[in-house]
């Protein structure tokens, strides 16, 4: 027996090495979205499998009146501590990393059997890491995760704009074509889905004054961004302005799809107590993709997440004066390569995105809904609300902001 584990030990180690040595500088970035796939993975598979292990360790079993539902959160809490941990030490060490000839750019992007040897060992230490401090981060994971919400809220409002300023810079009619195009299918999409929703979360013969109230919510900040983009004294675009419509009325769905499953207005799954394993496996598919996107689109090189010294980040100075080209290749050796993007960013963006599938995984730390169910309660229907409403708020503000600061320029 000892054999074989020593055989299948040293096969993983292997392909971890052989894995790590295969990551590419170009591949970093996809390399720590893996990683962070993988996280999910163990968290997922540890809630599902880990309460009765859980149950045995000494200093995490300190009382026999906790729950099954209790164990389960446990397990999640501290595989996204360890995974916190690792981002936000990279985050810290990164602070400062301006130019790839800096030697922590190698950090960053090498030293992958190192990088995974760690973060195995950090998830394990979380195991005989006291109640208390695991208690104590999942308090701070609720408010890390509403973070987390907020920058995924100023990436997306960041993408839109960035998308219709490329196709109005092209200046030809079948961009603006497309423009008109895309903003008219948007629109009619986001004011189809609140219809469909009335349908399913407003049966009849119940009082449903709250779901309706977040509906017709949702079709008002769906007009009143066209009104407000097209008002002639405001610098705005009908494209943004239906994509984030659409994104409302997303967000407004999944509040909705959230409620408690024996709620008499949720429509869909009023008549069963359970979840299907696909359906599991669709929701966690679904939260996985968004957190990745996140976390890339936060890396990517635009121009607000660039560093001062990133050259898309909209400086006119030119790297180099013409004297210091002149010196020759040892110079060249030497010059300045400033990154394109933010490090410690890109690693905080993926720190928080651990916190935000943290609460989404353990119903945010609370045990009054099955845990059969992944994202199901009433606070991950508030949490979806609330992010639908500050969403619509700081758009609003990118159209207004100018007239109200006239005196600042806004990029």
């Amino acid at each position: 027996m000892s054999c074989l584990c020593s055989c299948c030990a040293s096969l993983t180690c292997g392909l971890c090495t052989s894995m790590a040595s295969g990551i590419s500088k170009r591949s970093a970035r996809l390399a720590y979205c893996g990683l962070f796939g993988v996280s999910l993975i163990v968290s997922w598979v540890l809630r599902e499998v880990g309460a009765p292990l859980l149950e045995k360790i000494p200093w995490i079993n300190t009382s026999d009146s906790h729950s099954k539902e209790w164990y389960q959160i446990q397990a999640v809490l501290r595989v996204s501590l360890g995974n916190f941990l690792f981002f936000g030490i990279l985050a810290l060490i990164m602070i400062g990393v301006k130019d790839q000839n800096d030697r922590r750019d190698s950090w960053h992007h090498g030293g992958w059997t190192a990088k995974m040897v760690i973060w195995v060992l950090l998830v394990i230490l979380m195991f005989f890491m006291p109640n208390v401090v695991v208690s104590i981060y999942g308090v701070l994971s609720k408010f890390g995760a509403g973070l987390f919400l907020l920058v995924q809220v100023i990436i997306l409002l960041d993408a839109t704009h960035s998308w219709n300023d490329a196709w109005v810079a092209k200046d030809e009619q079948k961009w603006y074509i497309a423009l008109l195009a895309i903003s008219v299918v948007c629109y009619i999409a986001a004011f189809a889905i609140p219809g469909v929703l009335f349908i399913w979360f407003n049966p009849g013969g119940h009082d449903c004054g709250l779901n309706v109230f977040f509906l017709v919510m949702t079709m008002i900040l769906a007009f009143s961004f066209a009104v407000i983009a097209l008002h002639p004294q405001v610098n705005g675009s009908l494209l943004p302005a239906s994509v984030v419509s659409v994104y409302c009325g997303y967000v407004c769905y999944t509040a909705l799809s959230c409620e408690p499953r024996d709620y008499v207005c949720n429509g869909l799954h009023n008549k069963s107590t359970a979840v299907s394993t696909s359906t599991l496996i669709l929701g966690m598919l679904t939260t996985v993709l968004s957190v990745l996107y996140s976390a890339l689109r936060a890396g990517s090189s635009t121009t607000f997440l660039s560093p001062p010294s990133s050259p898309k980040s909209g400086a006119k100075k030119p790297l180099l004066n013409s004297e210091e080209v002149e010196e020759g290749k040892d110079k060249k050796e030497t010059e300045p390569r400033p990154v394109s993007y933010s490090y410690t960013f890109f690693h905080l963006i993926f720190a928080l995105a651990s916190m935000y599938s943290a609460m989404l995984l353990s119903g945010w730390t609370s045990s009054d809904e099955s845990t059969e169910l992944i994202d199901v309660g009433w606070t991950s229907v508030w949490v979806r609300i609330a992010t639908e409403w500050v969403t619509a708020g700081l758009y609003i503000w990118t159209l207004v902001a100018p007239l109200i600061i006239a005196d600042r320029e806004f990029y």
